[in-house]
């Protein structure tokens, strides 16, 4: 569970993540291509803050996270000017994928009825005899 203080160095991070990409973004004449931050979280030590992208088109998301990565020295650089005053020492980034609206349209489509299992026995996984 996160204290406080880890939820409050995450927020900030966050939102100052977000300018950072997304002017990136802008800069760079990208058109076509929204990238947020939906959730940092940052370790007890507050040393590694595990930073969760969502990217559209959901396409490009491989792509952008690896651009992300190589890139991960500058972004920290830029962010380390941004809060200066607020933090001593800024966390090493680990950026991921959020999949989770993914996960949340295969479960909307299965409580709709798009994809029953009851009516195509094709999308249960098949059991193993042991």
């Amino acid at each position: 569970m996160e204290t406080n203080r880890q939820k409050k160095i995450g927020n900030v991070l966050q939102k100052d993540l977000v300018d950072i990409l997304q002017g990136e973004v802008r800069k760079n004449g990208i058109s076509n291509l929204v990238i947020s931050v939906s959730k940092v979280s940052v370790t007890t030590d507050l040393s590694i803050a595990k930073v969760y992208l969502s990217v559209f088109p959901q396409s490009k998301a491989d792509e952008i996270l690896e651009a992300v990565r190589t890139n991960t020295p500058l972004i920290k650089h830029d962010l380390s000017q941004r809060v200066k005053l607020q933090l001593r020492k800024v966390p090493n980034l680990i950026f991921y994928i959020d999949d989770s609206l993914d996960y949340i349209e295969k479960i909307d489509n299965a409580l709709s009825g798009k994809e029953n299992p009851i009516e195509n026995r094709d999308l249960l996984d098949k059991r193993k005899k042991s």
